[in-house]
């Protein structure tokens, strides 16, 4: 979301133009950050989505780097600047023997407090994820899954689940089945034009990949990836109705991680896990399914926001949180 592709397809779709910003230090790039901004009616917003991007281990640079969006902030007149830092607040499920916490991202949340950011009442982006490590062989990645989820692999391919790469000319099916996914699942999806541009904007920059899963010749899952650098993210998955006890879900996520390891890619981010760790999170399901893939649970410290004018920040919160949407 760092990237200029992703800046100039939100431009596309009318409603966000991109600010980017490049950090020198000595002469070398050392820190960048897109902005997206937009005005909601008489009032104006900025979002660094999953930034500003930077080695969040070096303070100094980050405080520069804040230092300047605040600038910014200020010199646009915005009722917020919110950033989504990609700094760790620790990983494994928070009470359990595997949580650890990461005193760099604390560190990082400290100085955001100390320089008058609030944590945001409005997260964009999930705080917490699954990460599979690719640096290891595939016969180590399948031999850490649970027993369970190797199983189900396996059980797709004997029940005849083929998996291809989807083309430009599959968006109108990704789309179909991303539809049916949603009525049956009960979460809102945007109109086929903006799945059409983001898609077909990444997929022909080299930077997304799908993938299809079939029985019998018929589409019945998919998968669609983004990749950056040394990193994978699985975005966005669906299945039909039908054929669903054939597993492919399952053989789509390993081809998936296959794919990605075979691009060079060192981590395969399964983009989501719950906010809160029961069954009350409307993310436990899907939590369930990706958990037995044994990525480690990682969790950020989420998205920040600078006020520069807090009165019309504590209004425009109270009367106004739905206007944006998704970014």
């Amino acid at each position: 979301m760092q990237t200029w592709d992703w800046g100039e397809f939100k431009r596309e779709t009318g409603r966000w133009q991109p600010l980017r910003l490049a950090f020198e230090r000595r002469g070398q790039l050392a820190a960048m950050a897109s902005l997206l901004t937009r005005r909601v009616g008489p009032l104006r917003v900025l979002y660094v989505s999953k930034g500003p991007a930077l080695d969040y281990a070096d303070h100094d640079l980050a405080a520069q780097v804040f230092a300047e969006l605040e600038n910014h902030a200020r010199q646009f007149g915005v009722v917020w600047l919110k950033i989504d830092p990609d700094a760790v607040a620790g990983t494994g499920m928070p009470g359990s023997a595997e949580d650890r916490v990461c005193s760099g991202g604390r560190a990082i949340e400290s100085l955001l407090k100390q320089r008058g950011w609030r944590f945001a009442e409005t997260q964009v982006q999930f705080r917490n994820t699954l990460t599979i490590d690719l640096r290891r062989s595939e016969d180590e990645i399948l031999a850490a899954m649970s027993g369970n989820t190797r199983r189900k692999i396996r059980l797709a391919v004997k029940r005849g689940v083929e998996i291809r790469p989807a083309a430009i000319s599959d968006l109108p099916l990704l789309y179909q089945l991303y539809q049916v996914t949603s009525e049956r699942d009960d979460f809102l999806i945007r109109s086929f034009d903006y799945y059409r541009r983001a898609w077909e904007h990444f997929l022909r920059a080299g930077l997304a990949q799908a993938l299809i899963a079939e029985y019998g010749g018929v589409a019945i899952a998919h998968v669609i990836l983004f990749h950056f650098g040394a990193k994978c993210w699985y975005f966005y998955g669906a299945s039909a109705n039908e054929e669903r006890g054939r597993m492919p879900n399952y053989a789509l996520q390993w081809e998936a991680i296959k794919w990605a390891k075979g691009m060079g890619c060192e981590t395969y981010d399964m983009w989501g896990a719950p906010e809160v760790f029961d069954e009350s999170d409307g993310m436990w399901g899907v939590y369930r399914f990706k958990r037995g893939f044994r990525g480690q649970l990682t969790r950020y410290i989420g998205a920040w926001d600078f006020a520069p004018r807090p009165t019309l920040y504590a209004i425009y919160n109270r009367v106004a949180p739905s206007l944006l949407g998704v970014v």
